[in-house]
C-alpha cells in the first residue's frame, strides 16, 4: 500500500497550480486564438454585436468584461482588440473605465496567482540574500509606487511583464490594483477613443491606425508622465551621493 503524499510536499504543487493553469491557457491561447480575437473577427461580426449591445446594454457590458478579464488573467491573443472593442460598443467614455476596469481586474487574477505560486517564496528569498540581489530589492522596495507606476506608463513594456514583475517582488496587492488601474488610463483612453471611431474605418473597407500612439500629440504627454514617476527615484539617487 503506497504512502499518501504528505501535506507539506502537497502544497507547493496546490500553490502553484493557478500559475500553471495560466502558463498553460497562454500556451494554448497563442496556438488556438491567435487569429479568432481580431479586427478580421469584430468587422465581420459588429452589426450583431451592436443590435445586441442595443437590446441588451448591461449583458453586454458584464459579459465583454468578463471575455476581457479573462484575456488579461490568462495572458491570451486579443488584448489590443478588446480595448479597440471596448471603444467601439461604448464609445470612449464609459468604454474607456469598462476597459480599465476589467483590465485591472485581470491584471490582479494573474498577479495573485504568481504571486501565489512563486512570488512569496521568491520575495523571501531575496530578502534573504545580500549583496546585489539584496540592495536592488530594497531599492525597488523603497521606489515602489513610482517603479509601479513607471513600468505602467512605458509602452515598451509588455502588459504582462507588468503583471508578473511585481508579484515576484512583494508588492502589496492593493498597491498594485491602484499603480495598475491609474497607470493603464491613459494609453486605454487613446485606444478607447481609436476604438470609438471604428464603425468609420470599417466602413471604408480599412484597419485601425495603432500607430497614434507614438504620434508627438500623444506620446509626448505619455513621456511626461513618465518622467514625473521617475522623479521620486532620480531624487533620491541624487541626495544619496550628496549624503543627503
Amino acid at each position: 500500500m503506497t504512502d499518501m503524499p504528505s501535506s507539506s510536499s502537497a502544497s507547493p504543487l496546490l500553490k502553484r497550480l493557478p500559475l500553471l493553469a495560466v502558463l498553460a491557457a497562454a500556451i494554448l491561447g497563442a496556438v488556438f486564438l491567435r487569429d479568432v480575437i481580431s479586427f478580421e473577427t469584430l468587422a465581420e461580426n459588429r452589426e450583431r454585436l451592436i443590435a445586441f449591445r442595443d437590446a441588451h446594454y448591461l449583458p453586454t457590458v458584464l459579459a465583454f468584461m468578463g471575455a476581457y478579464v479573462a484575456i488579461v488573467a490568462f495572458s491570451l491573443p486579443g488584448a489590443t482588440v478588446a480595448t479597440l472593442t471596448g471603444g467601439f460598443l461604448f464609445a470612449t467614455f464609459p468604454g474607456a473605465l469598462i476597459n480599465v476596469t476589467a483590465a485591472t481586474i485581470g491584471a490582479m487574477g494573474i498577479f495573485l496567482a504568481a504571486r501565489w505560486g512563486l512570488g512569496e517564496r521568491l520575495s523571501a528569498r531575496m530578502d534573504a540574500s545580500e549583496g546585489m540581489v539584496k540592495r536592488i530589492k530594497a531599492g525597488i522596495d523603497e521606489n515602489q509606487w513610482s517603479m509601479l507606476f513607471l513600468i505602467r506608463l512605458v509602452p515598451a513594456v509588455p502588459f504582462f511583464v507588468a503583471n508578473l514583475v511585481p508579484a515576484f517582488m512583494g508588492v502589496p496587492l492593493w498597491r498594485f490594483a491602484v499603480t495598475t488601474f491609474l497607470g493603464i488610463i491613459p494609453g486605454a483612453v487613446v485606444f478607447t477613443s481609436v476604438g470609438a471611431g471604428l464603425g468609420e474605418v470599417f466602413a471604408r473597407g480599412e484597419t485601425p491606425d495603432l500607430g497614434i500612439l507614438f504620434e508627438p500629440r500623444v506620446i509626448w504627454p505619455i513621456v511626461g508622465l513618465c518622467v514625473l514617476a521617475a522623479l521620486p527615484i532620480l531624487l533620491k539617487a541624487v541626495r544619496g551621493r550628496k549624503g543627503i
